[in-house]
C-alpha cells in the first residue's frame, strides 16, 4: 500500500485537532460558577435541537460542544455547516428566571456581546455585531460573518446556539461574505483557548444582566452592544415578516434591543425582527 493508499485518521489534519474535554471541564466547571456540564460530542446534527430535546431534564448552564455539526441552523431556518474541528459550535442551556419572560429576548444580543468580547481578548480580533444575530469580521478590508447566533425557547428555559469559523481556508468557505478568525489575523486558533474565553465572557455578562432583573440598561448591555453594533449609523434595507420591506437608518437599539430605523421623511420605526441588508457605510458595499 503506498502512502497515498492509506486510509486518512479523522485527526489527519494536525491544524485540527480535537478538542481536550478533560481539560475544558477542569476551566470552566466550578461549583460557584454558571456551567454545570460540559459534554463534546464527534457529530451531531445541531447543538441547539440536541439541548433543546433534553431541556426538561437540563440543569442551568448545561454546555454541548460538537466537534461537526451536520445541520446546523441559523434564522430563517438558514443552514450552517463546515469542515470537522474547523470552528467551535455549541449550544448552552439558560434559565433566566425570575427575570421577567419579556426581557429575555436581549439574550442574543447578550450572547453576541459576550462572543465579541471573549474573541477580542482570546483571539487578538476585532469582532462587531450585526445586529441582531451576526458576528463580523474584517478580511481584506471587507466585513464578513465569521459567526452566528441562535436562541430558541425550550422548556422553562432558553438554549443559545453559537457558530464560529475558526480555521476555515478561504477554498472552504460557504460564500464570498464568509470569512473565519484565521482569514482575519487571530493572534490564536486554538479552539480551547477560544471556548474558554466566550464561555467566560457569556457568564460574566449574563451575571451583571440577571442581577440587573434583565434590565439591559442598568447592567450595561445595551450600552455595549451599541458600541459594539456595525449596524448602527448605516442605511439597511429590513426585510420582515409578511414580506414588508423597510428601508432607513439605523439610529438606535432601543430598551428592548429593537433595532430603530429613521426614514427619509423623519419617522422612527422599532424592528424587532427581520432580516438586515446594510447598504451604504458599510465596509466593502453590501452585508
Amino acid at each position: 500500500m503506498t502512502p497515498s493508499d492509506a486510509p486518512q485518521s479523522r485527526w489527519s489534519d494536525l491544524d485540527r485537532p480535537p478538542l481536550n474535554v478533560p481539560a475544558l471541564r477542569r476551566g470552566l466547571l466550578r461549583p460557584d460558577g454558571l456551567w454545570t456540564s460540559l459534554d463534546v460530542v464527534d457529530s451531531t446534527g445541531s447543538t441547539n435541537s440536541d439541548l433543546a430535546g433534553r431541556a426538561a431534564s437540563l440543569t442551568e448552564g448545561a454546555v454541548l460542544v460538537a466537534e461537526e455539526q451536520t445541520a446546523g441552523r441559523g434564522r430563517l431556518d438558514r443552514t450552517w455547516t463546515a469542515p470537522a474541528r474547523s470552528g467551535l459550535f455549541f449550544s448552552v442551556y439558560l434559565a433566566p428566571a425570575p427575570v421577567p419572560v419579556r426581557r429575555w429576548g436581549w439574550l442574543p444580543l447578550l450572547a453576541g456581546v459576550a462572543a465579541a468580547t471573549g474573541l477580542a481578548r482570546s483571539a487578538g480580533v476585532d469582532t462587531a455585531l450585526k445586529w441582531p444575530n451576526d458576528l463580523l469580521v474584517t478580511v481584506e478590508g471587507e466585513e464578513r460573518k465569521t459567526g452566528g447566533i441562535l436562541a430558541e425557547r425550550a422548556g422553562d428555559g432558553v438554549v443559545i446556539g453559537i457558530g464560529l469559523n475558526v480555521s476555515l481556508r478561504t477554498d472552504e468557505l460557504p460564500a464570498p461574505t464568509a470569512a473565519s478568525l484565521a482569514l482575519a489575523g487571530a493572534v490564536s486558533t486554538d479552539r480551547e483557548t477560544l471556548l474558554r474565553g466566550v464561555l467566560r465572557s457569556l457568564e460574566q455578562w449574563y451575571g451583571q444582566w440577571r442581577a440587573a432583573d434583565g434590565d439591559a440598561a442598568a447592567s450595561g448591555l445595551q450600552e455595549a452592544y451599541a458600541a459594539g453594533c456595525a449596524t448602527l449609523g448605516r442605511t439597511v434595507r429590513a426585510q420582515l415578516p409578511g414580506d414588508r420591506t423597510l428601508t432607513g437608518e439605523a439610529v438606535a437599539i432601543d430598551g428592548d434591543g429593537r433595532l430603530v430605523l429613521s426614514s427619509e421623511d423623519g419617522l422612527r420605526e422599532p424592528v424587532s425582527a427581520g432580516d438586515i441588508v446594510h447598504l451604504r457605510g458599510a465596509a466593502g458595499g453590501l452585508t
